[in-house]
This record gives C-alpha cells, structure tokens and sequence, in this order.
C-alpha cells in the first residue's frame, strides 16, 4: 500500500488492465484516456510494402495497436520474417498468434531495443531494410538509429492517434475531486495530448509528479515545464509499480 493516487492517461483498455496491476499493490487510480485510436485505409504505397516484405531483414512493431492492425493482414510471408517489439506486452500480442518475437528484457524503448544482439546481427548484412509498423509519426529516434548503423528504414503506418473530445477543465476537476497526487503517460504523443487537456491550468498541473516511460519522453515534459519527472524505464504495469514505490510523495 502507498499514498499514491494516481491519474492513468492510455486508451481505455489498456487503462483497465493497468488500473487492476496497480489495485493488487494496492495504488489508487483514475482513468482519463487521451490516446483513441483510429486505423488507417490501406494506400497503394502500403500496398507495395506489403506485397515484397521479402527484403525486409526485420519487422519492427511499436505498439500494441500496431502489432494488432498488423495481424489482421497477416500472411505466411510474415510468418518467415524476423519480428521485433519494443516492449514485452507487444511482444506477446504477436507472440500469441504463434510469431517468434525479439524484445529487449530489460527496457521498453528504442534505445533497449538497439541494444538486442539479434537486431544488430539482422542490420549487420549488406543491404539492411528495416520495416517500422507504427502509428503516425514517432519513434524517429529509432530510425535516425538505424539509419547511422548502415540500414534502410520504410514505415508501414497503420493508425492515427487523437485526443478524446472532453468538456474544459475535466482534468483539473479530475485531479481535486479524486485528490489525484501523480499523473501517468505511455507516450510522448500522451504528454502532448495532457498539456493540451490541461490547456490554461497547465502550470498547476504542472507541479504534480509525473511518471514517463523514456527519457525521450521525459525531457519534453521538463522542457514543456513539468516539475518532478519520473523515468520509469518503461511502459509496463512493473516498471510503473517500481517507480512508484521509489518516489517518495
């Protein structure tokens, strides 16, 4: 049990599954979703990705929307290819429909996922195209990365992300009616979207601890103005529950 009471920013299923991880610690939370997601029509450039995945020496997915969107056009040429994610729940996503899936162990970010040795031998070869499944924009980092180290990065864009429409002032209202003390994003298109929820009562909510998943992530919220920053080095219910647990009130 802890005296945190804390704010839960991702799409509405993935705040219930994390709202109950965090409930069996005994963590209070409230959920706000400032991430839906809304697929993209398949375009006839994506279609010529799609049809010569054959060059491809790794499938890099980001996300689990991503890896889900993708499994709807499977086929046994993506079957042969070498699958990568940047985190372990969107590893298992793709796990469970029988993909064999290189994740980073430790880490839920591009700068752990550069580090796998299967991903390193993958980019080693003559030639390297690296495919990117993602939403719009994001993870530049991990394509700059790539880019530097010899490959050739193509990105398959499968969905668009937006802010839920809310009534003004639902998140300072949020935060004193349920005496929320911490305030939790996925992503950077996450913080985005609760600066601009916050919109004229941002630096109030500004002072409250707020807990990222990557230093990228964590240094737009200082620069944006955010007061206490925590890095959790990850994404997942786990490594939200250790940071927690070390961040004193």
């Amino acid at each position: 049990m802890t005296d945190w009471r804390v704010l839960l920013t991702r799409p509405a299923e993935e705040s219930a599954a994390l709202a109950a991880a965090l409930s069996d610690a005994g963590i209070f939370s409230s959920s706000l979703p400032l991430l839906d997601i809304e697929p993209l029509p398949v375009t006839a450039e994506q279609q010529v990705i799609l049809g010569d995945l054959g060059r491809y020496c790794a499938v890099i997915v980001v996300s689990k929307p991503a890896a889900r969107l993708a499994l709807d056009q499977l086929n046994q040429t993506w079957l042969q290819l070498p699958w990568f994610s940047v985190g372990a729940a969107t590893a298992q996503v793709l796990a469970d429909h029988g993909l064999q899936v290189h994740f980073p162990q430790t880490g839920d970010d591009s700068e752990a996922l550069l580090q796998l040795p299967a991903l390193r031998e993958a980019i080693a070869r003559p030639g390297a195209r690296v495919l990117i499944l993602r939403g719009e924009g994001g993870r530049e980092l991990l394509a700059e990365r790539l880019r530097e180290q010899g490959a050739s990065v193509d990105y398959l864009e499968l969905y668009r992300r937006f802010l839920p429409a809310y009534d003004p002032g639902v998140l300072s209202q949020r935060i004193q009616l349920e005496r929320l003390n911490g305030l939790v994003v996925s992503s950077g298109q996450g913080f985005l979207h609760l600066q601009a929820l916050a919109g004229a009562d941002w630096p109030q909510v500004a002072q409250l601890p707020l807990f990222v998943p990557s230093p990228r992530v964590a240094e737009m919220a200082r620069a944006a103005g955010a007061e206490k920053v925590v890095d959790c080095r990850g994404a997942s219910a786990a490594a939200l529950l250790v940071a927690l647990r070390s961040s004193a009130l």
